[in-house]
């Protein structure tokens, strides 16, 4: 079975409602043969109302919602999952539920074994690769392990954004601290995507969805932008000290 990952910077982009702004690269990417989506609302704390707003967005779009947090065996939920959507808020406490209820190897497993579609925004976007090392959320609580889901062989960083022009503002960029987490040895590329851009990975095909660019920083090099509509494949290699040819080096 092949994979098939959408994975989205932000849930809401200005202007927009939840989910408005890639509503239908979403139905696009679920089609018509999934009825009904499993949602993982732990990154927030409020799981009810999460759940409302995430059930209310799919049923617009013509799909059930049920929540993991309301079955009575999660790993069952899982196994027994249409689809998986795992949405935004702090990553490291979505890490650490994900741990707690024993779903991060069963997930993996749905998604690279099953061919189960997944979607994950913002957090639920880096919960999806290598680490948690490069999201920009505070560790309010502390998960097992950085490692997470591992559906793909590299890092993202959601709502990636430049310093304005004209800030004063003296602490480090986001691309410093990419930079910085980039000093350590054996450390895979990061994706930098800015609101209102999506990664859609198909098999071993990666393309970049959305209506902003994504910058690709990758260790020991000058980062890279790319434009919508870009192929990313070669991401899907394994990208631990590589390049954008997609080769080792």
């Amino acid at each position: 079975m092949e994979r098939r990952l959408l994975l989205v910077s932000n849930s809401t982009l200005h202007g927009g409602g939840y989910l408005q702004h890639c509503a239908r690269h979403v139905t696009r990417f679920f089609g018509r043969d999934v009825k009904r989506v499993l949602f993982v609302p732990y990154a927030l704390h409020d799981h009810e109302a999460y759940t409302s707003t995430a059930r209310d967005t799919f049923s617009c779009m013509g799909y059930e919602l049920d929540s993991v947090h309301e079955a009575e065996n999660p790993v069952d939920a899982v196994r027994n999952a249409e689809a998986i959507f795992i949405g935004g808020g702090n990553t490291f406490r979505l890490l650490k539920s994900l741990y707690d209820n024993e779903l991060v190897t069963e997930i993996r497993r749905r998604v690279l074994e099953d061919g189960v579609p997944y979607m994950g925004s913002s957090a639920g976007s880096n919960v999806a690769t290598v680490s948690i090392s490069t999201t920009n959320d505070m560790p309010i609580v502390f998960p097992p392990s950085f490692s997470a889901i591992g559906l793909v062989p590299f890092n993202i960083n959601p709502h990636f954004l430049e310093p304005e022009p004209g800030s004063r503002h003296m602490g480090e960029t986001r691309e410093q601290r990419i930079s910085q987490y980039h000093e350590e040895p054996d450390t895979p590329c990061v994706l930098g995507l800015r609101e209102g851009s999506l990664l859609l990975v198909e098999g071993n095909k990666a393309s970049l969805l959305g209506t902003t660019k994504a910058r690709l920083f990758t260790r020991g090099k000058p980062p890279v932008e790319y434009d919508p509509g870009s192929d990313l494949s070669f991401l899907l290699t394994n990208q631990r000290d590589s390049g954008p040819e997609g080769l080792a080096l």
